[in-house]
């Protein structure tokens, strides 16, 4: 039986990698709403070959992050008002239920870590870093997820994200924001007091009132 170890075919590789990176750019809103790309484009930015890219892209379709149209036009999604409505109340079903379950584990450390947190949202802000902004307030909502132990609800939380991505940026360009997240304050807030009903309201409010605002 020989031990010779198999070469690592580097095409999986590729196309995780590529998928990968590509996921963040869309979920931090790097990549504006509408925005088309072409297999070519992916594979020259990514150094890979036609076959990693269209594997990313088609996973990428499958989960909403992009469209793709009868012709094969390759696009980040442009939202309808409707749409818009549907995923704000999507986040509000989730992430309260996901807070919810979360505040009966959170400890002062996870109350630090947020403030630390949303210390760097409001850099993002003064930066007016758009990106920065989006990345580091999904990784406040994510660090407080992680602590409801709810591992397919988070995966579902992730994914309204990662469809809202490219819009997330058309909406923190309208906000003109000047100080970070007001709700933020109010989460912390109510996980220090363990206030169940307002940590409710909090994350309610935080995750619909600028989509709304984008849908009116």
């Amino acid at each position: 039986m020989s031990l010779i170890p198999r070469p690592v075919d580097p095409a999986p590789l590729a196309h995780d990698r590529v998928y990968r990176h590509l996921r963040s750019r869309i979920m931090h809103g790097d990549i504006p709403p509408g925005h088309a790309l072409t297999l070519r484009g992916l594979g020259k930015e990514y150094g890979v070959s036609m076959t990693p890219a269209r594997e990313s892209v088609r996973r990428l379709v499958a989960e909403g992050a992009l469209s793709m149209s009868n012709s094969g036009r390759i696009s980040t999604p442009l939202l309808s008002n409707e749409r818009i409505e549907e995923l704000a109340a999507l986040r509000a079903l989730i992430e309260v239920e996901l807070a919810s379950r979360a505040l009966p584990r959170a400890h002062l450390a996870l109350i630090e870590r947020l403030q630390n947190i949303n210390a760097k949202v409001a850099e993002a802000v003064v930066q007016r870093d758009a990106v920065g902004y989006i990345r580091t307030n999904l990784e406040f909502h994510r660090t407080l997820y992680l602590r409801a132990q709810a591992p397919a609800m988070l995966a579902m939380a992730e994914t309204v994200w990662l469809q809202m991505g490219p819009t997330m940026r058309a909406l923190y360009g309208r906000l003109r924001r000047t100080d970070p997240p007001h709700f933020h304050k109010l989460i912390i807030a109510a996980l220090r007091a363990g206030d169940e009903p307002g940590l409710r309201l909090a994350v309610r409010s935080d995750v619909t009132q600028g989509l709304r605002m984008l849908a009116s």
